[in-house]
């Protein structure tokens, strides 16, 4: 649709409020101007609409047939235009924080878990990218990252989240009554966790255990899907698998759970720290941790 010309919004404002007070200092002193500078609007409007719209009289100014009949609607434009505005002013400021984090540590615990702090802060949007490199948060458009790891990120702030645990995971299809039988099941592994299965096999007692199949994929978040499907056993933090655990869709088959040097940690430059949606974000991320 072709943009269609209109007057000067100043000049229909002018004629609105004029139009009300049928007075021109009263009108002048409503809009902050002088008597003269609003004369010379309503003129100008007059002329650009080729139309006469007051008439001066011994009581004042009377709207002409034409001014009568414009004049609700453009009152109701500006009264709209008003409101919207209000609205706006009223409307808490819209914050994207943008988080860096581990994909299957986005897939198990972030997400299922990010509702509640949408409830909590409507107003800020958190937007999830994954990565398993460090952040370089001078270049990146990145505000934070979650990161596994001993916690030593020199210039950067940390905060610990919680500490990461080793422990086997299978379906309930799968009946496993001791280690050694792990000899004839297949082994789930993650490509970039090639060894937690054999730190989990030595801290157990069993380093020269060897499975009847081995099988890696991308990710853990695969080889956790993969248990839960029955095609083997996989090696995680409880804490990635908890919904699991609990609806019984996996099942923790030995009591040995081994503590690991890693931890999750929030990793956030210095420049971030007044952030007041990065200090919210923290803090209900490090209540989520301590449940």
């Amino acid at each position: 649709m072709p943009e269609r010309k209109l007057p000067s919004l100043n000049a229909l404002r002018a004629f609105a409020v004029v139009g009300t007070h049928l007075n021109l200092k009263e009108a002048a002193a409503a809009l902050y101007v002088t008597p003269s500078a609003l004369s010379h609007q309503i003129r100008g409007l007059e002329e650009s609409l080729n139309t006469k719209l007051f008439i001066r009289t011994n009581s004042g100014l009377q709207l002409t047939a034409a001014a009568e009949s414009i004049l609700p609607a453009i009152q109701q434009a500006f009264d709209l235009l008003a409101d919207s505005v209000t609205q706006l002013q009223l409307k808490p400021e819209q914050q994207t924080l943008t988080v860096s984090m581990l994909s299957t540590f986005a897939m198990r615990w972030f997400i299922p878990r990010l509702s509640g702090f949408q409830r909590l802060h409507p107003n800020i949007e958190i937007r999830i990218t994954t990565s398993i490199e460090p952040v370089d948060f001078r270049h990146e458009d990145v505000d934070c990252a979650i990161r596994s790891g001993h916690g030593n990120w020199p210039g950067l702030h940390v905060d610990k989240l919680f500490s990461e645990q080793l422990t086997p995971v299978c379906s309930p299809k799968i009946g496993l009554k001791s280690i050694e039988e792990l000899q004839q099941q297949t082994l789930l592994h993650a490509r970039l966790r090639p060894d937690d299965w054999h730190i989990w096999l030595h801290s157990a007692g069993a380093g020269e255990l060897r499975p009847a199949h081995e099988q890696t994929f991308e990710t853990r978040n695969f080889a956790i899907q993969a248990a839960i499907d029955g095609l083997g056993i996989a090696i995680v933090d409880p804490a990635l698998v908890k919904d699991e655990l609990i609806s019984g869709r996996l099942l923790q088959p030995f009591a040995q759970s081994l503590p690991s040097e890693n931890a999750y940690h929030l990793v956030s430059p210095p420049w971030q720290q007044q952030s007041t949606s990065l200090i919210l974000f923290r803090d209900w991320l490090l209540a989520e941790a301590r449940k």
